[in-house]
């Protein structure tokens, strides 16, 4: 079993910044993804890291913006937010799963309760 928790989300103008953390118990061999999911809309894939942290993966939405990063040794994985902008506006969850990282969030097991990230125009 594995809980996720997530934290650093907030109210932020846009094109500022926010990092946020998902505290993992248990193992760390797990892929990880970042998901949003805003009002009235489809929960979307934001981006993937491999257990190792050597591949990353993103929605072309994001690429520039957005880092996926992980440490191992604190069974963490972060989401560094740059330049953000009003459309970045959603809940943002982690996720994990046994195996190869993907982008369907259909294929990963475990999910954190979300942290509200808002950008202000």
């Amino acid at each position: 079993q594995v809980r996720l928790v997530e934290s650093g989300g907030g109210l932020v103008q846009a094109g500022g910044s926010l990092r946020l953390s998902c505290a993992a118990s248990g193992r760390a061999f797990y892929a990880m993804g970042w998901f949003r999911q805003a009002p009235g809309k489809e929960r979307e894939s934001v981006a993937a890291i491999d257990w190792s942290g050597g591949s990353t993966y993103y929605i072309d939405s994001v690429k520039g913006r957005f880092t996926m990063s992980r440490d191992n040794a604190k069974n963490t994985v972060y989401l560094q937010m740059n330049s953000l902008r009003p459309e970045d506006t959603a809940v943002y969850y982690c996720a994990a799963k046994i195996g190869r990282a993907t982008m369907n969030p259909h294929e990963y097991n475990y999910w954190g309760q979300g942290t509200q990230v808002t950008v202000s125009s």
